[in-house]
C-alpha cells in the first residue's frame, strides 16, 4: 500500500529526518513547516512533523494540525532526548525516532492510516455529527430531514466535508469545486458559502466557518457537552468577509 505523505521540515536535507522512510514504497511531499505551506499541501494521507530540534515549534505545529478537527493522523519525529518533553498536549497520533527501521516505519504508518478516522464514510455516506452526505443519492441530510440544495451547493458541502478542518482559499474551492473552466470571480464561493449555511439553519450555520483572511473550512462537529465551545468558535467563524 503506497501512501501520500507529507513531511514538515526546515532541514535543507528531507531524508535526514527519517531515512529509513525514503526506503518504502510511499509518496513523500515536503514542505516547510508554516501554515501557508499546507494550504497549498493539498490532500494526503498522513503529515509527518520532524520535531528533532525545535520541541517547541514543533509542538504548536502538531497542535494546529489537531485543533481544526482534520481527520488526517499527525506523526512527530524526535530524538531519544525529546522523549521525556512529549504528552498528550501535543495531541499526535503517533511518534517515531528517526532511527527506527524501515519495518517499523511502515507498520506504524499502516496503523496511523487504517484505524479510521471519526467521520468516515461506512457504508457510501459521509457521516459527520448529525449531517449525513450521501454521494451516491446526491442527497444530505442534518438529523433527518434532507437540505434542499442545488448540485453546486452539495458538491462544495461534500468537499469540505471531506476535508474537515482543512482551510480552503476561495480560488481553491473555486478550482476543486467548479472547474479549472470556470470562468467566475471568487465571490461565486462566498455567494454559495451564505446559501449553505442559512440551509443549515442558525443553529448548524457554523459547520462552515471562516478563517479570516484566508478561506472557508468544514468545522468537525463536536462530541456531547462540546457545544457550547463550538458556539464560542462559531461566533468568530460567521462572517463571510474572511
Amino acid at each position: 500500500m503506497s501512501l501520500d505523505l507529507l513531511l514538515l521540515t526546515a532541514d535543507p536535507e528531507p531524508a535526514t529526518v527519517v531515512p529509513s522512510l525514503m526506503l518504502l514504497p510511499h509518496t513523500v511531499r515536503t514542505q516547510a513547516p508554516e501554515v501557508t505551506a499546507l494550504l497549498e499541501a493539498g490532500s494526503r494521507d498522513a503529515v509527518i512533523v520532524d520535531a528533532r530540534t525545535d520541541l517547541a515549534a514543533a509542538k504548536s505545529l502538531c497542535r494546529l494540525l489537531t485543533s481544526g478537527g482534520d481527520s488526517c493522523p499527525v506523526l512527530a519525529v524526535v530524538t531519544e532526548g525529546g522523549l521525556v518533553a512529549i504528552n498528550s498536549d501535543w495531541r499526535v497520533d503517533e511518534i517515531l525516532l528517526p532511527t527506527a527501521g524501515p519495518a517499523e516505519v511502515d507498520a506504524r504508518l499502516r496503523l496511523l492510516t487504517t484505524r479510521g478516522a471519526a467521520g468516515a464514510p461506512v457504508d457510501g455516506a459521509l457521516r459527520l455529527g448529525e449531517l449525513v452526505i450521501d454521494e451516491a443519492t446526491y442527497m444530505a441530510r442534518l438529523r433527518g430531514r434532507p437540505l434542499d440544495l442545488t448540485y453546486k451547493e452539495f458538491e462544495l458541502l461534500k468537499y469540505l466535508a471531506q476535508h474537515a478542518g482543512r482551510v480552503f482559499t476561495r480560488a481553491q474551492l473555486l478550482q476543486e469545486v467548479w472547474g479549472y473552466d470556470f470562468f467566475g470571480g471568487t465571490r461565486t464561493v462566498d455567494v454559495h458559502v451564505r446559501r449553505l449555511r442559512a440551509k443549515l439553519g442558525v443553529e448548524h450555520e457554523q459547520l462552515i466557518g471562516t478563517v479570516r483572511n484566508v478561506g472557508y473550512k468544514f468545522v468537525q462537529p463536536p462530541k456531547a457537552g462540546a457545544r457550547r465551545e463550538l458556539s464560542h468558535d462559531a461566533d468568530r467563524g460567521r462572517r463571510v468577509d474572511a
